[in-house]
């Protein structure tokens, strides 16, 4: 088994339960080891290894700040790396592929909870389109090719994660780690208030990592038919997701309970909330017998623990 973006916050999280699982023959390479980018580099790869499944979930990624600022890499990288591992990897004969997509994919205006079926529906949020692209394009390419070479190559759509080895750098992290890393340091300051992006109102919904991991390995692990049951030939894709959603506003308010911060929350309204609403609708999955075990509160509290063990490694 090949498991691309095993440093990643998610493809740690499911490395972690591919051994606590009992895979013993799992295949990572470093960044430094393997650009995934680099189309020779991982066709020499997939030659000497000849991985029967892979798990794809490798991938440039950051917040609205991030998306905004480099759209090029974002599209770029994602979709290079994604061509790279899925065409050579059927071209080494893997029957089997994970692809880790995004809740992104799902026009801004879609309706909510969103369905699979709502992909391609609509309008993009403008502030990640080139990623929301690229993520696209990576589930067209498993049903591309499940279609022409009869593959077993599967996708799953998680909604925003968060938990250990998440990004908790001010300029480039989603909401809930730049939040609770900007509560962090106000704490410390004895800050009167936090300024937080936007108006509060935007809604979103967030599921911790490992049980992103967990619905990764139940996904895997179904017998084809068992998958098949449940998605189409041109749909192929699921959701997974906590099936709750909060405003930004209460998101603030969990958080600042959480870190302990005794100041003020004010709003800046010249920023962007981004879409206005992202609920999943991930009755599929749990018509698969999946459901999430880690509700948003106990996720903050671990979250937060394990960013003040590892806070010296965000100072740069």
């Amino acid at each position: 088994m090949f498991l691309a973006g095993h440093r990643g916050m998610v493809g740690s999280a499911i490395y972690r339960q591919l051994q606590e699982a009992g895979y013993n023959n799992i295949v990572v390479r470093t960044r430094s080891e393997l650009d995934l980018t680099d189309q020779a580099a991982v066709r020499t790869f997939m030659e000497q290894e000849k991985p029967e499944l892979i798990i794809l979930a490798a991938a440039r990624v950051g917040g609205i700040h991030s998306n905004n600022t480099f759209p090029a890499e974002f599209i770029y990288q994602n979709l290079a790396m994604q061509i790279n591992i899925i065409d050579q990897g059927w071209k080494v004969g893997c029957k089997k592929l994970l692809f880790l997509g995004s809740s992104c994919i799902y026009p801004k205006f879609a309706e909510q909870p969103m369905r699979e079926s709502a992909l391609l529906s609509g309008s993009l949020e403008s502030t990640n389109e080139p990623y929301a692209i690229a993520k696209i394009a990576g589930i067209k390419l498993c049903e591309s090719y499940n279609r022409q070479y009869g593959l077993d190559y599967r996708s799953v759509m998680p909604t925003n994660l968060y938990g250990q080895n998440d990004n908790f750098h001010l300029e480039n992290s989603h909401v809930l780690p730049a939040l609770i890393r900007k509560f962090h340091e106000a704490k410390l300051a004895n800050a009167k208030a936090v300024t937080v992006w936007g108006t509060g109102k935007a809604m979103r919904e967030f599921l911790h990592v490992d049980d992103m991991a967990n619905a990764c390995l139940h996904v895997m692990e179904l017998d084809k038919e068992k998958y098949q049951s449940v998605t189409e030939p041109m749909l192929s894709h699921l959701n997974v997701g906590s099936g709750v959603d909060v405003t930004i506003l209460e998101l603030a308010e969990m958080i600042k309970k959480t870190v302990g911060f005794q100041g003020e929350i004010s709003w800046d309204t010249s920023k962007p909330d981004g879409s206005p609403r992202k609920l999943m609708d991930s009755s599929k999955l749990h018509a698969l017998g999946w459901q999430p075990k880690i509700s948003l509160e106990e996720g903050l509290k671990q979250t937060y623990q394990w960013f003040i063990e590892h806070q010296d490694d965000f100072k740069h």
